[in-house]
């Protein structure tokens, strides 16, 4: 059991009533706040902490022999999962763990939302209200869906997608999942990459919860939007650089999807010009998936119980390496 006092290395920048608490339940240990890249002084200390809480660099964090853990305040860590990384990670005993628990519930509520108003037509009559004003009842009402007789596939089987087949599961979709280690615990039907092309076919909609890394860079390509059945939906809240664009973009424009829901795109933030905004049947939301009221308090309370963990000796939430 860790009792001596830690130095603990921060760069949050949350809002006063998170940092207040992040001070006052770690006063027992040096907590150090870096301002940001320009902060020299503090980010020198970086190499030399026990503990870093935020976004560290990732360079300081590969090289320090005395960093024992690091933790993420996101869900994403994909600067941390590569081979090389890895290894200097693992030679120093340092391990890193995200805050993937704070962000599997927005994340799949803002999964669940859009998909919901692909179903029942939302943008366009919100569209209506923004523009003409007309009364498109008919046509509306003629193109909504229920979502009881429809199909979801499921890129990745993370902590959001969980979370997500859970909500989905009153709706009485079927729910499939491509998964590249099954464990055989999964509560719903899990396939292999393999089997992917076969499944493409036949979803309604196709979820992209990928994690950025090598393995998963434009994963859902040209081919696999091909695949997929004409008039399905894709949405993408996992990361941008995971999806081909410009293949997207092909299949939106020739009708191919009827429509995509981006919450993550590449780059971040899109630039204003970038066609996916105008695209056809392309709503894009910034980011924003992950965003709840209470998530700086959140992050930080998860920091802290991993704290508590850390000292006694006891395995941690969210571990990655």
């Amino acid at each position: 059991m860790t009792t001596y006092p830690l130095k603990i290395w921060s760069n949050v920048k949350y809002l006063p009533v998170a940092r207040e608490l992040l001070r006052a339940v770690a006063a027992e240990h040096t907590v150090i706040f870096s301002q940001g890249p320009g902060d020299a002084e503090a980010n020198a200390q970086l190499v030399s902490a026990d503990i870093a809480f935020g976004q560290p660099p990732t360079e300081p964090v590969r090289q320090s022999a005395t960093l024992r853990w690091v933790q993420l305040d996101s869900a994403g860590y994909d600067r941390f999962d590569t081979p090389a990384a890895r290894a200097d990670l693992q030679a120093h005993g340092t391990v890193v763990t995200n805050s993937s628990s704070v962000y599997d519930e927005p994340c799949a509520q803002h999964a669940l939302a859009l998909l919901l108003a692909h179903a029942r037509k939302l943008p366009a009559s919100f569209a209506n209200q923004a523009t003409t004003h007309g009364w498109p009842m008919l046509p509306i009402r003629a193109e909504s869906a229920l979502l009881c007789e429809q199909t979801v596939l499921l890129l990745g089987f993370g902590a959001i997608a969980r979370r997500l087949a859970e909500l989905l599961a009153p709706l009485r979709m079927k729910v499939v999942a491509v998964r590249r280690h099954k464990t055989g615990a999964e509560p719903i039907p899990i396939i292999s990459e393999a089997e992917l092309a076969d499944y493409l076919p036949q979803a309604d909609h196709v979820i992209n919860i990928l994690p950025a890394s090598p393995d998963t860079q434009h994963y859902v390509n040209a081919v696999r939007l091909a695949a997929m059945k004409p008039g399905a939906a894709f949405y993408n809240i996992g990361r941008g650089v995971t999806v081909d664009q410009d293949a997207l973009l092909d299949a939106l424009q020739s009708g191919h999807l009827a429509a995509a829901y981006l919450d993550v795109t590449d780059p971040e933030p899109l630039p204003p010009d970038h066609p996916l905004w105008t695209a056809p049947n392309c709503v894009i939301t910034p980011h924003t998936a992950g965003g709840h009221i209470g998530e700086f308090p959140r992050l930080v309370r998860l920091f802290l119980e991993n704290l508590r963990r850390f000292t006694a000796g006891e395995e941690l939430l969210g571990r990655v390496v």
